[in-house]
């Protein structure tokens, strides 16, 4: 599983997808099978990282219409139809496009989504601003959840086996 974390932490909410992942790295770091990636403002060399797993989570400022701070989670198709409307990722020209060649090569992550903070500015400045920072936890349970439950699915504890007929000698 790779969750994946994009943004410029020098613009205030535009980094609010490396500040998630840092956030996840430090709570939720017990993931046997996760890798934690920062993938900066994208770059198209993510296309082969992105093609070598199964399970793609990306953290990321979202554009929802919606006052800052709001949070939002979005799961394969839905994800999909979400990078392909007017709403949008802040990355979501690189994002889309990575997400086309793994698509177009048959490599498109089996489960992917994105968990999302709608930004309020990009000014300059290394911290978000009060209302997207203080949702980065709740973002981080929320991503953690996703985990688990991809995780839950992979290995499930316990799987059910059909019992053999027992028979009573007489």
């Amino acid at each position: 599983m790779l969750v994946l974390g994009i943004g410029n932490i020098l613009l205030r909410d535009e980094g609010v997808g490396i500040h998630l992942l840092k956030f996840m790295q430090r709570y939720f770091d017990a993931f046997p099978d996760v890798t934690y990636m920062d993938g900066g403002t994208l770059s198209f060399s993510l296309a082969g990282e992105i093609e070598s797993h199964d399970h793609l989570l990306v953290l990321d400022a979202v554009e929802l219409n919606a006052p800052p701070g709001t949070l939002c989670c979005y799961e394969d198709e839905a994800m999909d139809h979400f990078l392909g409307t007017a709403k949008r990722s802040a990355h979501e020209v690189g994002l889309l496009d990575l997400m086309d060649i793994a698509r177009l090569s048959g490599h498109l992550p089996r489960h992917r989504a994105l968990v999302g903070i709608q930004y309020e500015t990009f000014d300059w400045g290394e911290e978000p601003t009060p209302e997207v920072k203080e949702n980065i936890p709740l973002a981080g349970r929320l991503a953690a959840n996703l985990l688990q439950k991809w995780e839950l699915e992979e290995h499930p504890p316990c799987r059910q086996h059909k019992a053999p007929k027992l028979e009573i000698a007489k």
